[in-house]
Formats: structure tokens, C-alpha cells, sequence
């Protein structure tokens, strides 16, 4: 997702500078150029497809007061279109809706403050013409930008002034839409390339209370050999309250150099009341390899008797390389003469959604429908494949759970209502949403809920899940399971309850043809 293209105009005043900020949403690539220093403000530049510049110029104004602050002065459409650029990370041409709005603030004299008044104003321009929800959570989103810069403005520290914007976010009520510091998000993308130095925790913010819970443990992780399960929710990091702490900077305070340690507390209940227990616990933090694809062959003997073999696929996450190994897990697969799939998405806590995308198109053929997505004007778009080549028709079976959520729903989902599946599990997280990422000019990242989701379908995923076809139970038939590393041995996946009723679903479906 690219970033809009703002026009800076600084207007100064001889008791109180003034900044006059103009937006048009125009996609841009990022390149940032400055020059000046306060009081004026450092100009930059972003090359964009119309070539929008940004510049500053000196002038006189009073104060602004109340309302003053806010003035419409130009209106106009431009191309932009915020859901096929979220999915598919391009620019577009084609119109949608735009204004541009020109706002004039106070400067702050504290250079770092006023740093983030510029970050405000393009979070908050961003926000206006990309969010999902046009009403704003049902608030006059202009008067919010004005009351979040008049709290801003006597502040001393850029920390302060970052937590005023993580003020003005909470109002949409939208935990997933949220700003990053730049420190935070350079660990994002060290996690999203597939390492980092942690505890192993995937951790998110429930929607409906707000809290942080455990999505699901990195296996073989400090946290997954502590015993933390999914569902705990997460209270105190470093003896430090978790309240109104959204999930990346949870998560970047349980990140740190390997050999170092942190502490968590957690709550775990059954959700009645009753048998629930505070936990606190010491873990290590090491260097966690997030290897998307584990995978192995299962042996499996058929109703008739005959020997088969399954091929066993954990898809862990959608980091920056799943498709491509999933892929060549595949070819593999069918080299060794498997017969049937089981891919398991369980405790996958989602990732890039292109990724996810990419991977539903090496187990479907021709135009099929992969998702649908809904815009802020409820206008819906499909997104189809392109004469597409499946690289194996033998039979699948998809597992999911409760920790499945985002782009594993997606998958789950397309490979589901395209009759390429029998999904096996439980329900899944629910999350329907799709965030834009964009890194502001300071270096931080404004993530956008620009869009839901449906399945093919037309299933509304968020906060409802996906219901499989065949429930299963959660837990092992024997006592520890082991970890999957790579080509691992197949003791722990004998005694899963799910992956025995998969392989009960596979032999229905070859008994009934489906197999190439």
C-alpha cells in the first residue's frame, strides 16, 4: 500500500508558527528528501505517479482558533483505489473518491513534537480516504484531528505525541488499525522476513474485549516450552501493565537480544469463571527461525488394505517465501508418489495476504474465485485466478482451529468454497479485515483496516470464523507431542485426533473418485 502524496505549506506567525497541511490521496512510492530546520519545516519529496510535490513557504497568520483551525478550501478527484492496492501492493489509476483539504495548526517549538504533528496529519489524511468505516466510528473525523493537535501542541516529548495519535486511532474502534514507531516497525519487517530474536509468542488483540491474548506458540519456542497456550491472555511484560498496549508494542517489548530474558504474566480461564489461574513465568528470549513449511510423509493404510502415503504440510505462517517453499514441498511430495494432502493451518496467525493468496493458486486451476473484498462504500470485487494450473488434484484435507485467523481464514476459505477441500478443526479466530501498511516520513507505519472480506461464497468471516465441515478434538491421544522440524518423524502426528479424522475424510474422498 502506498502512501498518499501531502502538500506542506508552512505559514508562520510572529507569536505562534503555523502549519498548513494539504492532502490529496494520490499512490506514491517512498523517497524522502529534507531540507530546512525549525521553525520552518523540512520539506520533502515523494515520487509519485502524478508527480505531487511538497514544498515550504513562509507567510503570516494569526492563531487559529476552535473550528478556524479546520478549513475545506479545494475539493477534486484523484485516482485511487484502496482495496486492490492493499491486496495486491500496486498503483491504480482508476477514481474512487479523494478530497483535498488544506489544515492549518500551531507548530510546536519542540522539534521532535513537531515531527509528529506532520506524522499526525498524514496518519489522519490517510485514515480520511482509506478506512473501511466512512463514518469513523460515527465522528466528525476533521474535528478529531483538530482536538488530537490542540492536545498535541504544548507537549514536550515525541513518545507523548505518538501516544496522542494512538489516542486518536482508538476512537474507530478498530483495534487493527494502528501506528508503529519506526523501531517497532523495522522488528516487523525482521519478523515478517522469517527471523527474529524473541520468545516465540504470536500475540493479537481481541476484538471484543480488547485484550492481548496468545494466538499461538512458535514450536520448540521459550514460551511454547513453558507451557503458554493459545487463548492466555497476556497481563504484565517486565512487570508492566498491558492496558490500552496494542499488539506490535507488546510484542516488541517481548523482542530483544538472544540471551536476554523477559518476564510475563498471563490469566488462563475457561471463559466461566471457574478453574482460572494467574501464571508468571522467566523466559528466554533466543533467536527464532520462522520457517514457514514443515512437512513430512505419512504412512496410511486404506480401508481395503492398501499401504498409501499422505503428504503432511504445516503451513506456520505467510512469511515473505511460503508460497515458493510450498511449492517446492509439493513437487517433493508428488516425486515420493504421495497420494493425498493434509495442510494444516492451525495456530497460524495469518501474515501477508498476497502470500496467502499465492498459496491458494497452487492447489486450484482456471478462474476461480480466491476471496471477495468489500470497500468503504460497500461495493464488492472479486478476486479471481488467471488461467490457473494446480500442481497436484490428489485429494485435501485442510485443518484450522481456533488460532487460525487472517490470511490462513483466506486460504482456508478459497480452497474451501471452490470444492478443492474438506476443512477439519474447529472454528476459526475470525478475523475479516484487511490492513494497508504504510510507512510514514519519519519511519514509522500507519497499519489501515482499508477493506473486509468475504470468502467465494460470500461468507462473512470477521469476528464469526469459518466452521469446518468435521470437528475433531484438540488433544493428543498420547502424552507430550513432539516438535515438527522439517522432515521430522510422524510418532506425534499418529496420535493427533485431527489429523486421524483427516485421513478418515481423504479415504472418503478417494472412495468416492475425487482423486486424479
Amino acid at each position: 500500500m502506498e502512501s498518499l502524496c501531502p502538500n506542506f505549506d508552512l505559514l508562520k506567525s510572529s507569536s505562534v508558527p503555523l502549519f498548513s497541511h494539504r492532502l490529496s490521496s494520490i499512490n506514491c512510492g517512498i523517497s524522502k528528501r529534507s531540507s530546512a530546520s525549525f521553525p520552518c519545516v523540512s520539506s520533502y519529496n515523494r515520487n509519485c505517479n502524478h508527480q505531487a510535490s511538497v514544498k515550504t513557504e513562509a507567510s503570516t497568520q494569526q492563531q487559529p482558533t476552535g473550528h478556524d483551525l479546520i478549513k475545506s478550501l479545494t475539493k477534486g478527484f484523484v485516482g485511487f483505489a484502496a482495496a486492490a492496492t492493499a491486496l495486491a501492493s500496486v498503483c491504480s489509476d482508476s477514481p474512487a473518491f479523494a478530497e483535498s483539504l488544506t489544515v492549518a495548526f500551531p507548530v510546536s517549538r519542540a522539534q521532535e513534537v513537531n515531527t509528529v504533528q506532520r506524522t499526525l496529519v498524514e496518519a489522519w489524511g490517510l485514515i480520511r480516504e482509506t478506512f473501511v468505516d466512512p463514518t469513523f466510528n460515527h465522528q466528525d473525523w476533521d474535528l478529531k484531528l483538530q482536538q488530537t493537535m490542540v492536545e498535541m501542541f504544548p507537549l514536550k516529548s515525541a513518545d507523548a505525541a505518538y501516544g496522542k495519535i494512538r489516542g486518536m486511532l482508538s476512537t474507530l474502534g478498530d483495534p487493527f488499525t494502528r501506528i508503529i514507531s519506526p523501531k517497532e516497525y523495522q522488528s516487523f519487517r525482521i519478523g515478517s522476513d522469517g527471523n527474529l530474536q524473541g520468545v516465540g509468542l504470536f500475540i493479537t488483540v481481541e476484538p471484543k474485549t480488547g485484550h492481548l491474548v496468545v494466538l499461538s506458540c512458535v514450536e520448540g519456542s521459550p514460551a511454547a516450552r513453558a507451557g503458554i497456550h493459545d487463548g492466555d491472555e497476556l497481563i504484565e511484560i517486565n512487570g508492566q501493565r498491558l492496558d490500552g498496549v496494542d499488539s506490535e508494542a507488546a510484542a516488541q517489548r517481548l523482542r530483544g537480544k538472544a540471551g536476554t530474558s523477559v518476564t510475563v504474566k498471563l490469566h488462563r480461564g475457561n471463559g466461566s469463571g471457574s478453574g482460572s489461574s494467574i501464571k508468571e513465568v522467566k523466559l528466554p528470549r533466543e533467536l527464532i527461525r520462522l520457517s514457514p513449511i514443515s512437512s513430512t510423509v505419512i504412512p496410511h493404510r486404506t480401508p481395503d488394505g492398501r499401504l498409501t502415503k499422505t503428504g503432511y504440510v504445516k503451513l506456520s505462517t505467510f512469511s515473505q517465501t511460503a508460497a515458493t517453499e510450498m511449492k517446492n514441498t509439493i513437487h517433493e511430495m508428488e516425486n515420493l508418489g504421495v497420494q493425498s494432502y493434509i495442510l494444516d493451518l492451525r495456530n497460524n496467525p495469518g501474515g501477508l495476504v498476497k502470500v496467502g493468496l499465492d498459496v491458494a493458486k497452487i492447489w486450484l486451476d482456471g478462474n476461480e474465485t480466491l476471496v471477495n473484498t468489500v470497500d468503504r462504500d460497500g461495493h464488492m470485487s472479486p478476486i479471481n485466478m488467471a488461467n490457473g494450473h494446480a500442481l497436484t488434484h490428489d485429494p485435501l484435507v485442510v485443518l484450522v482451529n481456533e488460532g487460525s485467523a487472517s490470511a490462513s481464514e483466506i486460504l482456508a476459505g478459497a480452497l474451501h468454497d471452490n470444492g478443492r477441500a474438506i476443512l477439519v478443526g474447529h472454528k476459526t479466530f475470525g478475523k475479516g479485515k484487511i490492513q494497508s501498511i504504510t510507512e510514514l516520513h519519519d519511519g514509522s507505519a500507519l497499519f489501515v483496516t482499508v477493506a473486509k472480506y468475504l470468502s467465494p461464497a460470500l461468507h462473512d468471516i470477521d469476528q464469526v470464523g469459518i466452521t469446518p465441515d468435521v470437528q475433531c478434538t484438540t488433544e493428543m491421544l498420547n502424552s507430550p507431542k513432539e516438535t515438527l522440524k522439517g522432515k521430522s518423524s510422524v510418532s506425534s502426528l499418529e496420535a493427533d485426533s485431527c489429523i486421524m479424522v483427516a485421513e478418515h475424510e481423504l479415504d472418503i474422498q478417494e472412495s468416492k473418485g475425487t482423486a486424479s
